[in-house]
């Protein structure tokens, strides 16, 4: 038997393991730094990003008045020349256009998305795409079918939301119609009305043959089937939500809406609901009574109050457009759980938790959050991949990635973690010198300059093992002249 080097020096890198894994309990704060770093521009108005489950190569953008869905690749960190998909004959008023997309679950098998678009006469339209046969990067613009339409009284207030919960189904936002305080008090009309609503249907199969403007079928238990009011409607009382979302851990439901005069507010909605739930408007603007004459009275025992509310004015805690976010599972996992929103016109980022009816951790981001290579201006979406990595698109034409930015030896992937996924790199690389196959330089840690794998590395890296960053929050001071106004 030879005696190996490498073999004998993977042998101690095992032991090691164990111990590593041994002192796997209490994880060691050190400072935090996390950041937005442009990962894409030039783009035109996006207003979304998103992903297919499963694939970690892409990210989709939707360009809002260009009626465009652009790939961006991941790996190397550039743009396909050639659309995924262009849509024309859209309105292209300011809160009109592509505004939503969201990819079949099964969609690896089916190929099957979805997008929410307002036509140049300003209704409505939920529309199924398929991807092209031959090319996975295009998607086939003849096979366009309609699934639902509605009709939009003005060009404000489109909301444009759409995606598949854990139980499904389609899940489809709808402003309010429009103009201001909700002039038809549609919101509130739960009969022949889908404005002013949360939707859910059923895509995979279709109630309504004869009507070809209703391509889709009605869960059994939305909670007005066999009731008064659209078998369509899951819940009601919205104004325009602007960007809503799944907790892709725990499937509660999150709605951002933005408000009239006053309110900007958070809704939240437990996995656990039946639906049906009011969330207030016109009668209310978050917990401000905004229509007192209306038959339901203000702060009615029915109505369902904001979990997060802030009022209109300046930085840093106010602004005047709530863009709502996305709930962090990324690979950072000292903010998993974080929700993460924002106001379009202060340009303002927070966060918080939201555990058991309780909201903890309320924290200014904007600080934090400026851009690295690029001006965070213009909030128009978050986005978020098929790892969890969130992403934030501003109407400029950037699109920014949240990352750790924290300079922790031994954390080889960037999640601000000390771990086993670290581990695996290092082990991948041990007894390897530069000029080797296996060689990865960010490894050498203890001695950048020596070229070679060693002992020493790893001793650092036994140092830092478990070593997180901790991201309690320290408030900035407000910057000069940043007062309220009204």
């Amino acid at each position: 038997m030879t005696f190996s080097p490498a073999a004998h020096g993977h042998i101690r890198l095992i032991g090691i393991a164990g111990m590593l894994w041994s002192l796997s309990i209490v994880a060691v704060p050190c400072a935090a730094s996390i950041g937005a770093l442009r990962v894409a521009s030039g783009l035109s108005r996006p207003v979304y990003a998103t992903s297919p489950r499963g694939d970690t190569e892409r990210l989709f953008i939707v360009e809002q008045h260009v009626g465009r869905i652009r790939i961006l690749n991941l790996r190397s960190g550039t743009l396909n020349v050639t659309p995924f998909l262009t849509v024309s004959g859209l309105a292209t008023g300011n809160e009109q256009g592509l505004l939503g997309m969201a990819f079949d679950p099964n969609y690896a098998e089916s190929g099957l998305f979805y997008v929410n678009l307002t036509r140049s006469f300003s209704d409505t339209e939920i529309r199924q795409y398929r991807v092209s046969a031959a090319d996975a990067n295009v998607a086939d613009p003849s096979s366009n079918r309609l699934v639902m339409t509605y009709d939009q009284p003005f060009s404000n207030h489109n909301a444009g939301w759409l995606d598949f919960g854990p139980d499904g189904y389609l899940y489809i936002s709808t402003g309010d119609g429009g103009s201001a305080n909700d002039p038809g008090n549609r919101a509130q009309d739960i009969t022949n009305q889908r404005l002013g609503k949360m939707l859910r249907v059923d895509v995979s199969v279709d109630d309504f043959p004869a009507d070809d403007r209703r391509n889709y079928g009605i869960p059994p238990d939305n909670p007005f089937v066999g009731l008064a009011g659209d078998d369509e409607i899951w819940a009601f009382g919205l104004r325009n939500p602007w960007r809503c979302c799944f907790d892709r851990l725990t499937g509660d439901l999150y709605i951002a809406d933005v408000g009239q005069n006053a309110i900007e507010e958070v809704h939240f909605q437990p996995a656990a609901s039946l639906g049906g739930e009011n969330y207030g408007w016109r009668v209310m603007e978050g917990n401000r009574c905004n229509r007192a004459a209306d038959a339901l009275p203000c702060r009615d025992p029915s109505l369902v109050v904001p979990i997060h509310e802030y009022g209109h004015g300046g930085a840093p805690d106010g602004g005047f457009s709530i863009t709502g976010g996305y709930v962090y599972r990324g690979p950072i996992v000292g903010l998993h759980g974080t929700y993460f929103f924002a106001d379009f016109v202060s340009n303002q980022i927070w966060s918080f938790r939201y555990q058991d009816g309780v909201k903890t951790d309320f924290t200014n981001r904007s600080f934090q959050l400026t851009g690295i290579g690029g001006s965070l201006r213009s909030i128009s979406s978050f986005g978020e991949d098929a790892l969890g990595n969130l992403y934030i698109c501003d109407l400029g034409g950037e699109v920014f990635k949240l990352v750790c930015t924290a300079e922790l030896a031994g954390d080889f992937d960037g999640d601000c973690d000390v771990d086993f996924a670290d581990y695996a790199q290092l082990a991948n690389a041990w007894s390897t010198q530069l000029g080797d196959a296996a060689w990865n330089a960010a490894v050498d840690i203890a001695d950048p300059n020596a070229g070679v794998m060693d002992y020493r590395d790893l001793g650092l890296f036994a140092e830092k093992w478990l070593t997180e960053v901790s991201f309690v929050p320290v408030p900035p001071p407000p910057p000069p002249g940043a007062g309220r106004r009204r």
